[in-house]
């Protein structure tokens, strides 16, 4: 559950009422068209609904543990009594589910609430008489663009899924699935119909033309995968003119921290050209909080959130302290030891300065005498294995705590996890609650870096390596202190710049981005081994179409996946 009252203008506040989220509850049903809409604060209200739904489809549940479970890079791993939940985590994690697997359907089922949400504004603003309102045809022209795309955006998630999926207009509307190429020519039609009638530079959280474009940067630099057609040279172009300033001015932002702390203190990055905002108490980053902080993080981060002790970065060791063979995963000791961004995660200012992107080794209690930072002198306890014992978070999974008896023998693996297994990520950062700054960072959806890799990307497959490395270098260069840059940087070391560092640095720059499934299937490395997770025995890359929805509609047909 979730507040949905919503943050992207403060006049929405006062138009509309907080409520919850819920799947089997769509409150636009209820009021018919002619009663709802009486004011132009109305219709703005109608428009920016579906935003939120995308921002729960997005960051909330599903959609993210679909695209990072499955993948490299992080794992929810069972704690002793804890995490096993069924045994989501293990099937997702060693690619073991089936058409029965909840996440799987609500990876259908979140983009169709808010495709329908899409179509139902669609059909009920195109009708309307705008004058009427005190708006303008432009405005309305704007409006119907922005749900377009919004809808695009959500088709985007079950091409990726599922590859075969009905395409719906029209409200409860039901009809038999589309192949990849249909959907694909569809969600490519929507955004280039829609750009055109967007702002050049939208407000935040809301599409304009820069936004757009880069779904279509999206759409086409996955267009092999997803339709069987590859569409570099159209991905190419379209990228090159976002990064020209055609569709809207952006930069890259100079602090490797600037995209995440987007909201903090009024700071909006230059580098988002979208993102969905947040503030206290009206519209929360929370999920992802709750999800991979310790219970006891309340007490070193100052907040009063407990968190779930879930997920965490899958491990960089073994049980005796060596690095792991394999080429994939690995997160944290894929950053080199001078990355900025490797650095544990401290505060250093009440204003909200902060280091690093991870909590990793002894956890200490919040320095409330100096309203920022850690108190060394007092460290923070377990509740579990590590009850009344300092908490540690180690870069391994295994059952330390019963070295060398009980399970310990058992190894190293999804249900062998305790409380104090695995990296924590705070790259979106969770800052103090006491100086006012908790849960008001945005969600930065679309970044310009995003653009960059998938320009750098591109030519790197065309060939044209030292175009790649520029691009490359022109966002990695803010990760590193001036004096190290020179070892790091792929121009002035291209050999460094190899497929399999092109999948470590997209891990690198976009961990815990919602990124990782769609990267690796696209380089052809979802089905390989990783830690915990053997090759796949068949193709793994596509997800099946829930039984729950070929039973609900009989026009659906299973896609080859199950």
């Amino acid at each position: 559950m979730i507040k949905i009252k919503p943050l992207y203008a403060a006049v929405l506040a006062a138009i509309m009422a907080s409520s919850c989220t819920r799947l089997e509850e769509e409150a636009f049903d209820i009021l018919p068209s002619g009663n709802y809409f009486q004011d132009k604060n109305s219709i703005q209200a109608a428009v920016l609904r579906p935003y939120e739904h995308a921002h729960w489809n997005g960051w909330d549940g599903d959609r993210w543990l679909l695209q990072e479970l499955t993948a490299d890079q992080f794992v929810w791993t069972q704690k002793g009594k804890h995490g096993y939940d069924g045994g989501d985590w293990v099937r997702l994690h060693g690619h073991t589910w089936t058409q029965e697997d909840g996440h799987i359907n609500g990876g259908w089922v979140g983009p169709y609430q808010g495709i329908a949400q899409c179509n139902v504004f669609l059909q009920d603003l195109g009708g309307l008489d705008y004058v009427r309102f005190g708006l303008t045809e432009a405005d309305k022209k704007q409006h119907l663009a922005e749900l377009r795309t919004l809808r695009a955006w959500f088709y985007l998630f079950l091409i990726d899924f599922f590859r075969q999926v009905p395409i719906i207009e029209n409200p409860q509307e039901t009809k038999a699935q589309a192949t990849p190429q249909e959907v694909f020519t569809y969600i490519e039609k929507e955004l280039k119909e829609s750009l055109p009638d967007l702002p050049n530079n939208a407000k935040v959280g809301r599409w304009g033309q820069a936004g757009a474009a880069s779904l279509l940067v999206r759409l086409y630099l996955n267009a092999e995968k997803w339709s069987g057609t590859p569409k570099y040279t159209e991905c190419a172009a379209i990228a090159q003119e976002i990064v020209d300033g055609k569709y809207g001015s952006f930069s890259i932002d100079a602090d490797y921290r600037g995209p995440f702390r987007s909201g903090i203190n009024n700071y909006r990055s230059p580098e988002n050209i979208f993102e969905f905002p947040h503030a206290r108490n009206i519209y929360e980053f929370g999920w992802i909080y709750n999800a991979m902080m310790h219970y006891q993080a309340r007490y070193s981060l100052d907040n009063d959130w407990g968190g779930w002790n879930g997920i965490h970065l899958t491990p960089s060791r073994d049980l005796e302290g060596n690095l792991l063979p394999y080429q994939l995963g690995k997160p944290y000791e894929k950053y080199a030891a001078d990355d900025k961004r490797k650095q544990p995660f401290r505060t250093t200012s009440r204003t909200g300065e902060y280091e690093g992107f991870f909590l990793i080794g002894q956890q200490y209690m919040f320095n409330a005498s100096a309203g920022f930072g850690f108190d060394s002198t007092k460290v923070v306890n377990g509740t579990e294995e590590y009850n009344g014992r300092p908490l540690r978070f180690v870069d391994q999974v295994g059952r330390f705590s019963e070295k060398p008896n009980g399970r310990w023998s058992e190894g190293s693996h999804v249900t062998t996890g305790e409380e104090n297994s695995g990296v924590r990520l705070l790259k979106f950062p969770w800052l103090s609650m006491s100086n006012n700054l908790f849960q008001f960072n945005s969600a930065p959806e679309i970044r310009l870096a995003e653009i960059y890799y998938a320009l750098a990307e591109c030519k790197y497959r065309a060939g044209d390596k030292a175009t790649a490395a520029q691009l490359l270098d022109a966002v990695r260069k803010r990760n590193f202190p001036a004096d190290k840059w020179a070892a790091n940087s792929y121009v002035d070391n291209p050999s460094l710049l190899t497929d399999q560092e092109f999948v470590d640095e997209l891990g690198r720059e976009f961990l815990g981005e919602r990124h990782r499934r769609t990267d690796l299937v696209r380089w052809n490395k979802f089905n390989a081994e990783w830690w915990d997770k053997p090759v796949d025995a068949k193709d793994r890359s596509v997800f099946p179409i829930p039984s729950r929805q070929l039973n609900a509609n009989n026009l659906l047909k299973p896609n080859g996946f199950e």
